[in-house]
Parts: C-alpha cells; sequence; structure tokens
C-alpha cells in the first residue's frame, strides 16, 4: 500500500516532518511531495487558494499511488484532485473533524492562523458538522513566528485548547488545526483533559481505511 502525503506549503523540512509523523500511523510507503509554488507557511485564504494550484500541478506525480492525502489545514487541492484521480484523496482538515466527531458530540479547533477562520468554519459546514463544532479558538501572536518557536507553539496551542474547554464545556474533543503543528499536537496530548485530535494520523488512518474498503469492492 502506498500513500502520497502532499504539503501544500513550500517547507520540505515541514514535509519531512508531517511524513515522519504519518509513517507512525500507517503500515506501508509514504511519500512526501511538496508545493513548488506559494507560502512557505499558509495563514491567509489567498494562501490556501494558491496552495490548492500547486496542489493540483502536482497530478502528474500522483499515478501509481493506492492513496493520496493533502496535509494541510483547509484542504487545499483535495476536492479536485478527488475528481482527477480514482484513488482516495483525503484532505486533513475533513479527516480531523470526521474522527472528533466520532469522538464526541461536540468539537473545537484550535489552531493559529485567525484569517483561516472562515475558510475552518466552511470546511465544518461542508461535512454537515456545524452542530457540533464549537468553532475555532487562535492562539495568540504571529502564527509564522509563534510555528518557528516549538516551546512557544506548545504553550500557546495548550492554552487556547484549555480556554476552549472553559468557554465551552461541552466540547468532547480537541482538533489541533495545522500540518505543520503535528509535533507540537503530540506534545500536548496529555495536557488537556480531553482527547485531542491530531490531523495527520487521523488522515493516514481513514485513507488506509478507504483504500481497504476499495479493495474490497472492485
Amino acid at each position: 500500500m502506498s500513500v502520497a502525503l502532499i504539503n501544500p506549503n513550500t517547507s520540505t523540512a515541514t514535509t519531512q516532518q508531517m511524513v515522519r509523523i504519518a509513517a507512525s500511523h500507517f503500515t506501508g510507503r509514504i511519500d512526501g511531495l511538496t508545493a513548488a509554488s506559494g507560502a512557505s507557511l499558509i495563514t491567509t485564504p489567498a494562501a490556501l487558494d494558491q496552495a490548492a494550484l500547486a496542489v493540483m500541478a502536482l497530478l502528474p506525480q500522483l499515478a501509481g499511488y493506492d492513496g493520496v492525502v493533502v496535509s494541510a489545514f483547509g484542504d487545499p487541492g483535495q476536492a479536485m484532485l478527488a475528481r482527477s484521480l480514482r484513488v482516495p484523496v483525503i484532505g486533513i482538515a475533513a479527516a480531523a473533524m470526521i474522527e472528533a466527531r466520532a469522538l464526541a458530540p461536540r468539537f473545537a479547533v484550535v489552531t493559529t492562523t485567525p484569517k483561516l477562520i472562515g475558510r475552518i468554519d466552511q470546511r465544518a459546514r461542508d461535512l454537515g458538522y456545524l452542530d457540533a463544532y464549537a468553532g475555532c479558538w487562535i492562539t495568540p501572536g504571529d502564527p509564522v513566528a509563534l510555528t518557528a518557536d516549538p516551546h512557544r507553539l506548545r504553550e500557546a496551542l495548550r492554552d487556547a485548547a484549555l480556554a476552549a474547554l472553559a468557554a465551552d464545556p461541552a466540547i468532547g474533543a480537541v482538533i489541533i488545526g495545522g500540518g505543520p503543528l503535528a509535533q507540537a499536537a503530540q506534545a500536548i496530548a496529555g495536557d488537556v483533559p480531553v482527547p485531542i485530535v491530531q490531523p495527520i494520523p487521523a488522515a493516514m488512518r481513514l485513507v488506509r481505511a478507504r483504500i481497504e474498503h476499495r479493495d474490497m469492492t472492485t
């Protein structure tokens, strides 16, 4: 079983980090592909739209894979790729929301990018989860600077997750929303009293299930 993990931002270091995390949750080959153009960290709707085009530009490299994971929260290009390929194409935002909804009747997203709240809200709406989706809680400060400081990032994400739970005690799961936040999500999992949903592991579990289901029905 082989999967292409696409990083829609241009950081090869982030790609390598995400592949390492994905490999702990998937028995098979994972090849990391990095967008050739766009932003090194996606923080705005315009950058997300540009990332979708960069993801689609990788289409010729996807032949022969059993599945594809689009590893940016917002799932840029996922729908277009899914229409172009005959294999499962999973976005990490959708996978995380599906898993969070299975864990709890109400979930929240914690992330670093305030300008993407509207797109995250739209993803929950597209999945039919608005009744379960409690909203986004955002870390303070510049997302680029915060992401570059692992210690501050972990503290800020933990504090935002705890703030979400204090604001809405019905929240039963918290998604850490972002592919580049994967290591921090792992690090704070024991510091929050509800399940922390990590989007990359969720996506790897979902793509495997979809591949296996496809194999059984063909």
